[in-house]
């Protein structure tokens, strides 16, 4: 296949033929009296274990179909439908609704194929591992439950917990030529302990790992990492409510970032529910030692998708540097009603959604990351620790750019650490991004994204009452 319009993804054979079936779109296409269509499929085969105690609580397997036909009527109009059948009858049905709907389509909004759908795509480095069998898989989760249950007499069980692995294919087919297509094979395991001891609250951690294979999954790691965590929260205290420095761990930053990536979103900007607008390019959002990256191909991004909904091929994006806002996140639609080019972040639909792929925050070029601020922080003050944060989906008003989170984590005063009993921490995004005190330690490698720890002066924490 060509190597300007596909991924080369692995060496297995493909269960899907790209260009056989846009041939035979085509003819479906010709026959229907349809000039211009596109089609956007994900088909997966999923296999997932769960345990409890040492028995099977629950072993699933699927496989899935989700195919997407748009259809564009002679006014320009956009018809889609959407169907797992990618028969020919199935696909001839699929065509003729997606042409009748268009008859409605939403003269408002118009997609129009990316210009960069036939653009040479990024060579991705993902092998393709072939799946372990169910019963593997629920002997390999039996005996990380067990490791992890005798870390610690107070680790009574380990309630949440999942062991996965996943084959993939994407494809994308227009009427102009475009042809992608990408294999892929994920594995995930995630864990997390629940302690108790007598006469105290329950305290829990967890972890999670990803690979392309579960024969790579860091399982030792992950162990070690939920155990850590819950064992370190069961000497805990209250805080008393007022204002602290803090130090967000990389999933936690990440998690916030990524709760006001709207920020960043021109499809949230069009419809008027971001804190930016047009006029934001080039203005000064954060501490100028902040530069946030989108880059879907970072070799850290398990499952990294080689193009977006549409076809454009998926590339590292600056939306910041020094912290000032440099580029937005964008679909063809979006791209033309601001007159840039398509940048990769698109789903697919009559009206394309639009969203970030993988976070990378570091220091600016240039500068020192912000140590000088870090310096001269007081000695001996109290600092909080945020490990992970909740409720980021009721928590979160990123329209306003307030949020208000419960979150697991640590006060650090005189050297000692002790876990907080239970604390929310408020405040606003935008301030929040100007208030950066500074970076510490290396970037860490997150599901979503790499960042180091990230250091906060003036956060309000309320404890519990």
């Amino acid at each position: 296949m060509d190597t300007q319009t596909s991924a080369q993804v692995g060496t297995n054979s493909k269960s899907l033929n790209p260009i056989q079936l846009r041939d035979q779109l085509e003819q479906l296409a010709r026959g229907a009296g349809i000039n211009q269509w596109d089609l956007g499929a994900s088909c997966s085969t999923d296999t997932s274990v769960q345990v409890d105690r040492g028995e099977a609580k629950q072993m699933k397997g699927a496989q899935r179909s989700a195919i997407t036909v748009r259809v564009w009527n002679g006014d320009g109009l956009v018809g889609v439908t959407s169907t797992s059948d990618l028969s020919g009858p199935g696909l001839a049905k699929a065509l003729e609704g997606a042409r009748d709907a268009s008859a409605f389509g939403n003269a408002d909004e118009t997609p129009a194929f990316s210009p960069l759908a036939t653009a040479p795509l990024a060579t991705l480095e993902q092998p393709i591992h072939q799946p372990q069998s169910i019963l593997d898989l629920l002997a390999t989760l039996k005996d990380a439950e067990r490791q992890l249950l005798d870390r610690h007499q107070a680790i009574g069980t380990v309630p949440y917990n999942g062991l996965a692995q996943r084959s993939s294919e994407r494809l994308y087919l227009n009427s102009d030529g475009a042809c992608r297509h990408q294999q892929l094979t994920t594995a995930s395991i995630y864990l997390y302990a629940r302690a108790e001891e007598t006469g105290r609250k329950p305290r829990s951690g967890g972890a999670v790992r990803l690979a392309y294979g579960a024969s790579d999954l860091d399982i030792a790691g992950c162990i070690d990492e939920a155990a850590e965590r819950t064992i370190s929260h069961l000497d805990y205290a209250p805080i008393d409510t007022g204002h602290y420095t803090c130090v967000f761990s990389p999933e936690a930053f990440l998690d916030l970032v990524g709760a006001f990536s709207s920020l960043f979103n021109a499809r949230a900007i069009l419809d008027g529910v971001s804190l930016s607008s047009r006029e934001s390019l080039g203005q000064q959002l954060a501490a100028p030692f902040l530069s946030i990256h989108d880059n879907g191909l970072n070799p850290g991004n398990v499952g990294a998708s080689a193009f977006d909904g549409e076809g454009t091929p998926t590339k590292p994006l600056a939306l910041l540097e020094g912290g000032v806002i440099q580029h937005f996140l964008h679909s063809e639609a979006t791209a033309r009603a601001f007159g840039v080019s398509p940048t990769g972040h698109a789903g697919m639909g009559s009206k394309v959604s639009v969203g970030p792929d993988w976070f990378e925050i570091s220091a600016t070029p240039g500068s020192d990351g912000g140590q000088q601020g870090l310096n001269h922080l007081g000695e001996g003050s109290p600092l909080v620790l945020i490990e992970s944060l909740s409720a980021l989906h009721a928590g979160v008003k990123a329209s306003q750019g307030s949020f208000s989170l419960p979150f697991d984590g640590w006060l650090i005063q005189n050297g000692q650490r002790r876990s907080i009993e239970a604390a929310t921490v408020a405040g606003d995004i935008r301030t929040l991004l100007k208030g950066l005190v500074g970076f510490e330690g290396a970037a860490k490698v997150t599901p979503d994204g790499l960042c180091p720890h990230v250091w906060v002066d003036g956060l309000s924490i309320t404890g519990e009452a």
